[in-house]
């Protein structure tokens, strides 16, 4: 018998899939997704993500590292696995034996994956990363010529597409999104014909707040779980179908208690009652994502009511107001993401209280609690 925690992390496949068809309404539906499936899926378990979105057609996935797509690999994921942040030069083989696509930044890469792809008598198609006014990986617009000149001497490899990245996106008002795109543009018009595949740079903000923007092929994250890049504001202007979040975070009551007015509650006496107050002792803390910063700031549903965190959260426990919320007793459901009754806490509203982004909320929580795959209702 498996010993289970309090604590459980559940995802919606169906949530998934029905965010990845707005997707691909939103951007057309000859142009191609990427779901970005780096960080463990954004917390919602990298493999089980990419089967359940392969069910509905998706066909090529982006993460971060080499591992992670040897990994995909390995667990027999098919498509184009695209490695976006370069490897170490020892790995380069992986690269070539698991039938990898490159994302490429920098001309010594380039060689090295030309040489692999040559003793293995294959030929690899490689993106080439471009920087379009991010300041972060990728060649400047001044250094790509000199790149396509390496290209062309090197007979094991050929550009399969060109790649950028959003840094203002998330803001439908910047003006940077399409000064960026621009640039872009204008580095895929220097490549040409020495192109022989796709053009993209739209993350979610692109495909939500930029559509012209989509290209070729678009690269959604955030999106594919079910929350808008700019958060509430971009859920609350959005017609039609809403993407669904696909993540809750659920735990039980472990101890209800009283105490007295004045009473210092956790860690630094950071709360003290005003009243006579009934607490909810939670077996949720920092460890399991839960950060020490939403102490005297979150809040939590029982009983479908929300109740406010008291003190500081600790590594392992945290408090809950419970005092006018009748027949709390321990073992009851305590919801710390997701819904209960009439009412939800959403990523976005945590990360409002955490000063954060709903991206961050989604890696804590799902990658540090027991995750299960469940079907329900949307």
């Amino acid at each position: 018998m498996n010993v289970q925690s309090y604590n459980r992390v559940t995802i919606n496949p169906r949530a998934l899939q029905k965010n990845y068809r707005i997707i691909q309404e939103m951007a057309g539906g000859a142009v191609q997704i990427m779901a970005m499936i780096k960080a463990d899926a954004y917390g919602h378990d990298m493999l089980r993500t990419a089967r359940t979105l392969a069910a509905v057609g998706c066909k090529t996935f982006g993460v971060a590292e080499l591992g992670e797509a040897v990994q995909l690999r390995k667990a027999g994921i098919q498509g184009e696995i695209f490695v976006m942040m370069g490897f170490a030069d020892e790995y380069v083989e992986q690269i070539v034996d698991h039938e990898l696509t490159p994302v490429i930044f920098a001309v010594e890469t380039l060689e090295r994956i030309s040489q692999a792809a040559s003793r293995a008598g294959k030929k690899i198609g490689v993106h080439l990363k471009v920087d379009s006014g991010m300041s972060r990986l990728g060649l400047l617009p001044d250094q790509v010529a000199q790149f396509l000149g390496y290209l062309d001497a090197l007979p094991s490899v050929y550009l399969a597409g060109v790649v950028s990245h959003f840094s203002q996106s998330d803001d439908q008002m910047s003006s940077n999104t399409m000064m960026s795109y621009e640039v872009f543009t204008k580095i895929c018009d220097e490549v040409g014909d020495k192109c022989r595949g796709v053009r993209h740079i739209a993350n979610s903000g692109g495909i939500f707040n930029f559509p012209k923007t989509c290209g070729d092929m678009v690269r959604p994250g955030i999106s594919l779980y079910g929350y808008y890049p700019d958060g509430m504001q971009g859920r609350q202007r959005a017609q039609g179908d809403r993407l669904v979040p696909a993540m809750s975070f659920t735990s039980r009551v472990i101890q209800v208690k009283t105490v007295p007015e004045g009473s210092g509650v956790s860690y630094g006496h950071t709360y003290i009652t005003p009243y006579t107050t009934r607490l909810a002792v939670i077996p949720v803390g920092y460890e399991d994502g839960y950060m020490r910063c939403l102490s005297n700031r979150a809040e939590v549903l029982i009983k479908g009511r929300r109740a406010s965190i008291r003190g500081r959260i600790c590594m392992n426990m945290c408090m809950a107001d419970i005092t006018g919320i009748e027949g709390v007793r321990e073992g009851d459901e305590v919801v710390l993401l997701g819904a209960q009754g009439e009412d939800a806490i959403s990523a976005d509203e945590i990360a409002s209280w955490a000063g954060t982004i709903s991206y961050e909320v989604l890696c804590l929580i799902g990658n540090n609690n027991e995750r299960v795959y469940k079907d329900e209702e949307i």
